[in-house]
C-alpha cells in the first residue's frame, strides 16, 4: 500500500474495508467465511494491528492513510466506523440515510468523537442523468462528501462517472 501511495506522488491511497460478503474470496485465502459477526470482530482486532503497522512504515506514507469502513450495521459496524474510520460509505439510501447517520453520532458519542471528522460517502444512481444528480444534489444536502457511481464491467460505462465529475466541479469550481 506505501509503494502505491509513493509511486502516485499524491498520497492518494485510500484503505477500504468491512465485514466482506464474497465468500469466494474468502475461500481463495483459506480463510474461514463465518458470519457477519464474526467477520466484524476480527476486523476490530485487526484496525489497531493495521494502524501500528502504518505508523511503522519505512519510509512513511506521504500522508496518513485514511480508513473508509463501509456497512451501515447498527451495533457493530457503525460503532468501528466511529472508532476507527476517516470515512464512512453507509451503503445507504436517501431515506435511510438519516437514521443511520445519527445511529453513528451516537456511539461517537460514546468513544468522545465529534461525529464531523468522519467524512461520508454514498453511491448514487438513477434511471437517468438528471435522476442520478438530483440523488447527488441530495445526499449533498445531508453533508455527504464523497460520491460513488457504478461502472459496471467489463464494459466500464463511465457516462454517470462523468456525469457526476461534471456535477463536482460545478459545485466546487476552485476544486476545494
Amino acid at each position: 500500500m506505501t509503494i502505491s501511495a509513493h509511486s502516485s506522488g499524491t498520497g492518494r491511497l485510500i484503505f477500504g474495508t468491512g465485514s466482506g460478503w464474497a465468500e469466494p474470496d474468502y475461500d481463495g485465502y483459506g480463510y474461514p467465511f463465518g458470519t457477519v459477526g464474526t467477520r466484524l470482530d476480527a476486523l476490530a482486532e485487526d484496525l489497531p494491528r493495521i494502524r501500528r503497522r502504518w505508523d511503522a512504515l519505512n519510509p512513511p506514507p506521504t500522508r496518513r492513510i485514511p480508513i473508509l469502513i463501509g456497512g451501515q450495521g447498527e451495533q457493530k459496524t457503525l460503532r468501528l466506523v466511529a472508532e476507527y474510520a476517516d470515512i464512512w460509505h453507509g451503503f445507504t439510501s436517501l431515506e435511510t440515510y438519516p437514521a443511520k447517520a445519527e445511529v453513528l453520532a451516537r456511539h461517537c458519542a460514546d468513544v468522545g468523537r465529534d461525529p464531523a471528522t468522519i467524512e461520508r460517502s454514498a453511491a448514487v444512481q438513477g434511471d437517468s442523468l438528471d435522476a442520478l444528480l438530483r440523488e447527488a444534489d441530495a445526499f449533498a444536502e445531508l453533508g455527504v462528501t464523497m460520491l460513488t457511481v457504478g461502472v459496471n464491467g467489463p464494459d466500464y460505462d463511465l457516462t454517470q462517472a462523468e456525469a457526476l465529475c461534471r456535477w463536482r466541479d460545478r459545485r466546487q469550481p476552485n476544486g476545494n
